[in-house]
């Protein structure tokens, strides 16, 4: 299932219902130094907003990645090597006005004469593959356990609790957003009329007095808008349909047991049956916009004058749509990273995950081909604020915490744009185990389809961020393996002593630096200077 999800919805609802030579230096953060960087109480400018996750904690009081400083004092005029970076996710706009200079394309294939031209088993595969064919919408993976009726299966009885539970939220969910929608839509009809415009400002409403009771009924609607952090009713009412059409999706899908998605032709529990999907890798709508926004995070190119800068430059995307919308099929996914190992791809990102994986032993042991075939995955840790220490997800590389099968997987936290003690996003999983390390997450601005930009957030987020910081490394200092470049991103990160709030429950405060196995948050400047001193 694709790790983003309407995070401002719950929110909501809950209210309303009750250069670098041999002499740079890490930037050093003993706590006494680190604990003196100031908050930041001021609201971020317009750009701040859309670059914060580059930005620099010292000098902006922003927990970004420092990549700018990165390319002003270590990259410079330097040269690097094209770094081909595999993106599984949703469909991929590779025509976007600020990707299509950096999509891969596959030179051995020639396109459109319906011949598997490289001998590598998939057909005019010349910008990646797409193993959904023409379907996006599916199932969660719990809902297809109950689906197979298979109650031999040792998580029948789970999923049927878990189905159960989920049911029931979601109709009560759905049935919350469709009267709130309403609701504010009816009210901006009224003040739209009162006005005598459609374009009005928050203060504009507060100064309405009326006695219309309909209208007096509108600014309060407005007013409870305004104060859960809407600038302004077209984004009231994008927000809340998002949380409509989310839920409607969920029913009408993700969690309808009668609901078939897979179109391919091919029988999903068996990874010999391969050759299925196609080579278009483009979304199948608009609305399928989670890999464009993804692509972009790493690789939007540079200074072009567009939309937003990517982390990493040198870098060409190899789109694999294998994430639709509900849980991904585990053979798709294992079949996707040896796509991407065997095609050339030195970094792979995968911001997608589910708790329930029939076949995790397949992933596991894809995920194992890519460390041993010299291949960096980074992976988002998920979005249900859980320990993950304490509750399994997948994918991942190894079983209860156990042993790893692979060196070279990075698994990745959220942070939010302010630092402090909410500088955590509350919708992200942590755990000293098995993650890794926390990037740039949440509100997070990128490329979506059709020439367009928009704000997401998610740990989905995070994982691009790295896999950018991972792909400037390995264009850099090329000689540096998979394995040294992942010890470097857990190694150089900024180890800060804040207290924060964890899971999004102000009850549970702990130090940031417990939270993830490197105890840090990422940081591109330090982690190329540490990789310029490790190459040497």
């Amino acid at each position: 299932m694709k790790l983003i999800k309407p995070f401002f919805l719950s929110v909501l609802v809950a209210t309303a219902l009750s250069s670098c030579g041999g002499g740079a230096d890490i930037v050093s953060t003993p706590v006494e130094n680190i604990d003196s960087v100031p908050l930041k109480v001021s609201e971020l400018t317009e750009n701040e907003k859309h670059t914060w996750g580059h930005l620099d904690l010292v000098k902006d009081t922003i927990p970004g990645m420092s990549v700018e400083k990165a390319y002003a004092e270590i990259i410079k005029s330097k040269k690097g090597q094209t770094v081909i970076v595999a993106v599984i996710d949703s469909g991929i706009d590779i025509e976007h006005e600020d990707l299509n200079d950096v999509v891969w394309v596959n030179e051995d294939e020639i396109a459109g004469n319906g011949i598997d031209d490289d001998k590598n088993g998939y057909v005019d595969d010349i910008h990646g593959w797409n193993f959904l064919g023409d379907a996006y919408d599916e199932q969660l993976e719990y809902v297809r356990i109950l689906a197979s009726g298979d109650k031999t299966n040792p998580e029948f009885a789970r999923a049927q609790a878990e189905y159960d539970k989920e049911y029931e939220e979601t109709v009560a969910r759905k049935a919350q957003y469709d009267q709130i929608y309403e609701q504010v839509k009816n009210a901006n009809e009224v003040i739209s009329e009162y006005l005598g415009k459609d374009d009005y400002t928050a203060d504009e409403v507060n100064a309405i007095e009326s006695d219309d009771e309909a209208v007096t009924k509108a600014v309060g609607v407005m007013n409870f808008m305004y104060g859960n952090g809407f600038d302004s009713t077209e984004t009231a009412l994008k927000s809340i349909k998002g949380g409509v059409d989310y839920f409607t999706d969920k029913l009408n899908a993700n969690i309808n047991i009668d609901f078939n998605g897979r179109t391919t032709g091919d029988d999903p529990n068996d990874l010999t049956d391969v050759g299925y999907g196609n080579g278009n890798v483009l979304p199948s709508e608009k609305g399928e916009s989670h890999g464009t926004h993804v692509a972009g995070i790493i690789a939007a190119e540079r200074g072009n004058g567009l939309g937003v800068d990517g982390v990493a430059n040198n870098v060409k995307i190899m789109s694999l749509r294998a994430v639709p919308n509900g849980d991904e099929y585990d053979k798709d996914i294992a079949l996707a990273i040896r796509y991407a190992v065997d095609n050339g791809a030195k970094v792979i990102n995968g911001s997608f995950g589910k708790y329930y994986s029939p076949h995790s032993d397949w992933v596991r042991d894809a995920i194992a081909y890519a460390g041993k075939n010299d291949v960096v995955f980074v992976n988002a840790a998920g979005n249900e604020g859980q320990d993950l220490d304490q509750k399994e997800c997948y994918p991942n590389d190894q079983v209860n915490s156990g042993p790893e099968v692979s060196d070279t997987f990075i698994t990745v936290g959220a942070l939010e744009p302010k630092y402090g003690s909410n500088m955590v996003a509350g919708f992200s999983n942590y755990g000293k185990i098995n993650v890794d390390v926390f990037a740039p997450g949440a509100k997070i601005y990128s490329t979506t389809p059709e020439n367009e930009y928009d704000t997401k957030g998610g740990t989905s987020m995070a994982a691009p961020a790295v896999a950018g910081v991972v792909a400037l490394i390995r264009s850099y200092y090329p000689k540096l393996s998979a394995a040294q470049v992942k010890q470097i991103i857990l190694d150089s990160g900024l180890a800060l002593s804040t207290k924060v709030v964890v899971g999004g429950d102000s009850e549970n405060i702990q130090p940031i630096g417990d939270l993830s196995k490197s105890g840090k948050i990422m940081n591109a400047y330090n982690a190329l200077i540490m990789a310029q001193q490790m190459s040497k």
